[in-house]
């Protein structure tokens, strides 16, 4: 084994896709929702998190919008 290696030279190309596809955000959610949320998960395990995105991502699908009453 070498004691060092040249890490840039092994892969010298970024990936193109990285910092694209998702962005961290911090909200504050319900309680109440963040359960809901956390029992389908462990109806499917899936991670809440990713259930919250794949929610979200089929809102813009759909243009669904929020009725205020």
């Amino acid at each position: 084994m070498r004691e060092e290696y040249d890490i840039k030279s092994l892969n010298p190309r970024k990936n193109p896709y990285a910092g694209k596809t998702k962005q961290q955000v911090t909200m504050n959610l319900n309680t109440s929702t963040i359960e809901y949320f956390k029992n389908m998960s462990m109806e499917t395990g899936i991670p809440y998190q990713v259930l919250i995105n794949l929610y979200l991502d089929e809102c813009v699908k759909e243009k669904k919008r929020i009725q205020f009453v």
